[in-house]
């Protein structure tokens, strides 16, 4: 064959092929006990072994593009409890002026069990290009998707399903917010390590999934808006617009992965997604070594 007739696979350059890739992993994974992180890890790690030549970014450019896929799952999680994000809405006005109700501890329960991964946050932020690639490590993420798998089934079995997100003390938001810290790790799951936390603490699947995905709304917020202000010095357009078609593509996905995952939750456990995490975790040390 002629010069130039054929270009191999690894010679094609893919600009929206690898971003719809990215959205449709985010979408799916990011509120399944599963790691989205860690999976967005894989998915650049096999860009990268396949030899796909996506456009030439740095590691901060890809953080932006998974932050981007982040926020587009934050609108979704937004539409389907926009009865209790309303709620927080009202609670807070009433803390503003004074006064208490279902709505006000609910507030307030989101925003101490935030302020650690706040805190955390801030802080990898501030050194995220030399912790980036460090923690962004296939190994990394095996043994953190195995682990936590363990842990999110050791809740799941020996955790009471007796109470609601109502139940919830100040005690309890502060222990799911420093469990929540760990999700800085990829591989750990972000949402999985807080419905663990609210198993251990007796909450019933499906008000484990509530919080844990209301907490996830300042989560993602805050990490979108540091990402966005990344993104507009960087005066990128198109990575911007990259990053907005990532997040429309996330949107619609996350919102079908929420709507299934709680239909699954009300009647049966987590052990899918146990098994799954072992699976994989089992995989890719295989695939490591």
């Amino acid at each position: 064959m002629a010069e130039g007739c054929g270009a191999a696979p690894e010679d094609v350059v893919l600009p929206l092929l690898h971003i719809f890739i990215l959205a449709v992993v985010q979408g799916l994974t990011e509120f399944l006990p599963v790691s989205s992180s860690g999976h967005l890890v894989l998915v650049w790690e096999y860009f990268d072994r396949a030899g796909w030549q996506v456009p030439e970014q740095t590691q901060s450019d890809r953080l932006i593009l998974d932050v981007a896929v982040h926020v587009g799952t934050l609108f979704a999680v937004c539409l389907y409890f926009w009865r209790d994000i309303a709620q927080i809405v009202v609670g807070l006005t009433r803390i503003l002026v004074g006064q208490t109700g279902p709505g006000a501890r609910l507030a307030f329960h989101v925003v101490l069990a935030s302020i650690p991964l706040v805190v955390a946050g801030y802080l990898f932020y501030l050194f995220k290009d030399s912790m980036a690639a460090s923690l962004r490590d296939v190994q990394v993420v095996a043994w953190a998707t195995i682990g936590f798998g363990v842990l999110l089934l050791i809740a799941d079995r020996t955790g009471l399903t007796v109470r609601r997100v109502e139940h919830l003390g100040a005690a309890g938001a502060v222990f799911i917010g420093l469990m929540q810290v760990l999700a800085l790790i990829p591989g750990t799951s972000r949402s999985g390590i807080t419905m663990t936390a609210a198993r251990f603490l007796g909450f019933e699947r499906a008000e484990a999934v509530r919080f844990s995905l209301l907490l996830s709304i300042p989560a993602i917020l805050g990490a979108g808006t540091l990402t966005g202000i990344d993104l507009y010095r960087s005066a990128d357009v198109q990575l911007g617009f990259d990053a907005l078609a990532a997040a429309a593509v996330a949107f619609v996905m996350a919102f079908l992965s929420i709507a299934l995952m709680i239909r699954w939750l009300r009647r049966a456990g987590f052990m899918p997604f146990v098994f799954y995490r072992l699976f994989l975790g089992a995989a890719l040390l295989i695939w490591i070594a």
